[in-house]
């Protein structure tokens, strides 16, 4: 009720100042006013009959006027008409900015907030016991994680690279032919597209069926890491593809004038150029391989165990935070383990960031 009334008055204020202070100017300028001030109007008159939340309301009223701002801008051709739509559209911005910030801030503060007094030197160095209380530590669930995100990235890595290179530096000229290996090259890029798409539990059904059951390898780091590397796969191939198309041609021209092959091309000049976006597909790999829950879930287990061999079971910290929400009554456990999850994945950017801006200026 409050923030419908106020909508109504900031409404009315607007009008006021617009008839004021646009008395004297050009009409359209007027128009953008009334319009604005009607906006704010309407929006909190419909809210009395309509049952919507405050965020719906400015996602509404910012839809109306981006709206308005396209058709006064194709109307107005004066210079303080499109000045005035440019601050608009700029403080539209700002707020979608703020917005996505603050939303990320809310979930990453109230994580920590409520997990910070479930961590101790003790909470991250005694392993998990089990039980309906959530006894224990995480300290096995975070060596697990690192074990599965080295086996996973090392296994998809090079394939990942190694197919983008083949897609970027390889079929270019097989563009617009025919025959078989194009055709197969448009089948891989499709394929490609369509599995970055596929649910992760989808990953994790294959993954059970093939590694776990058809090859023996059971609920291991083995089956994991093999399940999570096709599920990471197409991110990596993706992103590296679109590092290497983005170096320039004339590198490529360079390379070659001076007596290079094509493969001492790309190895010596194109990826070194391309180390960034590739690190960059790699992070967002390893951040996927952290925070997955229902893929490990199948091909993982649930071990309480420090696992000793790539063929032994265990149990990850999303895969934890998960046994603990919904299988304990420790949710204060399951929040601390939550908030070193978020927090490990922010270093984690944090680092490959640094490390992705120093290649980037030893390049240039």
């Amino acid at each position: 009720m409050v923030s419908n009334v106020l909508f109504i008055l900031l409404g009315a204020v607007w009008a006021l100042k617009g008839e004021l202070r646009w008395a004297g100017q050009r009409r359209l300028d007027a128009r953008m006013g009334r319009l604005l001030a009607a906006v704010c109007v309407i929006t909190g008159v419909l809210s009395f009959f309509v049952h919507v939340t405050p965020l719906t309301r400015l996602v509404v009223a910012c839809a109306v006027l981006l709206a308005a701002l396209a058709a006064a801008q194709r109307v107005g051709s004066t210079l303080r008409s499109r000045q005035f739509v440019q601050r608009v559209a700029f403080a539209l911005l700002w707020l979608a900015g703020l917005a996505a910030v603050a939303a990320l801030l809310a979930v990453v503060g109230y994580v920590v907030a409520r997990g910070a007094s479930s961590i101790s030197l003790e909470f991250l160095l005694t392993p998990p016991r089990g039980g309906l209380g959530g006894e224990g530590g995480i300290s096995t669930t975070i060596v697990t994680t690192v074990y599965l995100v080295l086996l996973t990235v090392g296994i998809a890595t090079p394939l990942g690279v190694g197919a983008a290179v083949y897609l970027a530096e390889y079929t270019g000229e097989m563009q617009g032919r025919g025959g078989l290996v194009p055709r197969l090259v448009g089948v891989a890029r499709f394929g490609v597209e369509t599995l970055a798409g596929v649910p992760s539990i989808i990953f994790g059904l294959f993954g059970f069926a093939l590694f776990v059951s058809a090859l023996k390898f059971g609920f291991s780091l083995l089956s994991a890491g093999l399940a999570g590397a096709c599920l990471v796969l197409p991110v990596i191939i993706r992103a590296s593809e679109e590092a290497l198309l983005a170096v320039p041609r004339s590198y490529r021209e360079g390379s070659l004038a001076l007596g290079a092959t094509q493969w001492q091309t790309v190895w010596g000049v194109v990826l070194p150029a391309a180390m960034p976006g590739i690190i960059t597909g790699i992070v967002l790999s390893v951040g996927r391989v952290v925070s997955e829950t229902a893929i490990f879930y199948v091909t993982l287990g649930g071990s309480l165990r420090m696992p000793s061999s790539l063929l032994s079971g265990g149990r990850s910290m999303a895969l934890h935070v998960y046994y603990l929400a919904m299988e304990t009554r420790a949710f204060d456990k399951a929040m601390g383990t939550g908030a070193i999850l978020v927090v490990t994945i922010i270093l984690i950017n944090i680092a490959i960031n640094f490390l992705s801006r120093r290649l980037a200026v030893r390049l240039h």
